[in-house]
């Protein structure tokens, strides 16, 4: 299942109609509706912002619930080109001494770190 799968499902599951959920989470309604349809990836501040609305964690929205789990999905691989085998190697290895939640906490303080610099 894709993120805009996964938001769909969750704002269904919460009851939210497309506008109370772009209300709720400070985004535009098309924006929403792109990500629903997927036709835009959201960017990971917004995901943390849908994700807080629905009071799920950010991973649900990210998890991919495809049959073949074998194969890197696309999204991966275009990642792992943009920052590097290097790092990316770096963040995995790391994250896997962490719990999903302190993994969650530590993407919230670089945001918020981002927005600093801003």
């Amino acid at each position: 299942m894709s993120t805009g799968n996964n938001i769909r499902k969750y704002r269904e599951l919460k009851n939210f109609t497309k506008e109370e959920l772009a209300m709720k989470a400070r985004i535009g309604f098309h924006t929403l509706e792109s990500y629903e349809t997927d036709e835009r990836i959201p960017e990971l501040d917004t995901i943390l912002k849908i994700s807080t609305v629905l009071d799920i964690p950010a991973s649900e929205l990210l998890e991919n619930h495809e049959e073949n789990s074998s194969e890197i999905d696309e999204e991966l691989q275009t990642l792992i080109q943009e920052i590097g085998v290097k790092r990316s190697k770096l963040l995995l290895k790391k994250a896997r001494d962490f719990s999903e939640q302190d993994v969650l906490r530590a993407m919230n303080l670089l945001y918020d770190l981002n927005q600093q610099k801003n």
